[in-house]
């Protein structure tokens, strides 16, 4: 992975010093047998906690909790760190962050875990993104050794909340979507971007001088978390829609507008919350009403529309 194409002339990564990376070897070797005694193909298990974990890890600057990446990155890049920490956050990124793909793939394939998340939807049939944090949210932040990740991973979307949705369909119906590809495949849109990617974007970054225009950057990312948690819970249940015309007419006609109807509603706070977000961030509030066409529902200044 290190030969990114990207002017990288990098071409090994001392892990002398994290003795953790290396070791969780032996323990993949086990969720490895794991996953072919339970009929999963230990590469798309593998892929999908290391999409979600690398998810995790654009996150993590911002979590204050979060010490363990930033030693082994420092322990992996030596001085080096210091001084590039974007470069060797997208060099070592998938060495660093190891033993938690691992355990997470370790947790994904535990038949308990599964029955939380089935448990934690509160009603069967309709997949819903969960309100707030829930028990599969604290054992998963329990098993990766961050027991406060549970309301960070409440509030996060992507393919742990598909890999959920997922579970809970398959539990739920009797006969399979022939169009749902099950709870382990990673979308393209969800998958981590490569370290080639993120390089050309940092020497991108330079090039431009940093312009300063990306108002998201200056959002919290609990609230980008929210954002982008809505857009794809919505977009998930828009997926369901190619199989929700099975049974009587009548059924298959209130399943089919409730989860249009819900679909909206979600989208609707994705608009509203990405607004609000866009004025606090400093986006003149006249633009931002005008482009959303939501001119009745953002907070105006107290001598706005005074005579």
């Amino acid at each position: 992975m290190l030969d990114a194409d990207a002017d990288q002339t990098l071409e090994s990564l001392d892990l002398r010093r994290v003795p953790e990376i290396v070791g969780v070897q032996r323990r993949w070797s086990g969720v490895f047998r794991r996953a072919r005694r339970a009929g999963v193909e230990p590469a798309e298990v593998f892929g999908l906690a290391r999409a979600v974990v690398c998810r995790w890890w654009e996150h993590s600057l911002h979590w204050e909790q979060e010490w363990i990446w930033p030693r082994r990155l420092e322990l992996v890049a030596g001085r080096g760190a210091r001084g590039d920490v974007d470069r060797w956050r997208a060099i070592a990124r998938d060495a660093v962050v190891f033993p938690e793909i691992v355990a997470l793939a370790d947790v994904l394939l535990d038949p308990a875990a599964e029955e939380l998340a089935w448990t934690d939807s509160g009603r069967a049939g309709l997949p819903r993104p969960l309100p707030g944090e829930s028990r599969f949210d604290r054992h998963l932040g329990e098993q990766v050794g961050r027991p406060w990740l549970g309301p960070l991973v409440a509030t996060d979307g992507g393919p742990l909340i598909t890999w959920k949705a997922a579970v809970i369909r398959w539990r739920w119906h009797t006969r399979v979507d022939p169009y749902d590809a099950g709870p382990w495949r990673v979308r393209a849109d969800q998958q981590p971007p490569t370290m080639a990617a993120l390089l050309r974007e940092q020497s991108r970054e330079k090039t431009a001088g940093g312009s300063g225009t990306n108002w998201r950057s200056t959002v919290p990312p609990e609230q980008r978390m929210f954002i982008t948690s809505l857009i794809e819970a919505a977009e998930e249940e828009l997926l369901q829609l190619r199989g929700a015309h099975q049974g009587r007419t009548a059924d298959a006609a209130r399943l089919l507008l409730q989860q249009l109807s819900h679909s909206i509603g979600l989208l609707d706070q994705a608009l509203r919350e990405a607004a609000l977000a866009a004025v606090t961030a400093g986006v003149a509030l006249h633009d931002v009403e005008q482009w959303a066409g939501i001119a009745d529902s953002l907070p105006k200044d107290e001598d706005e529309g005074e005579e």
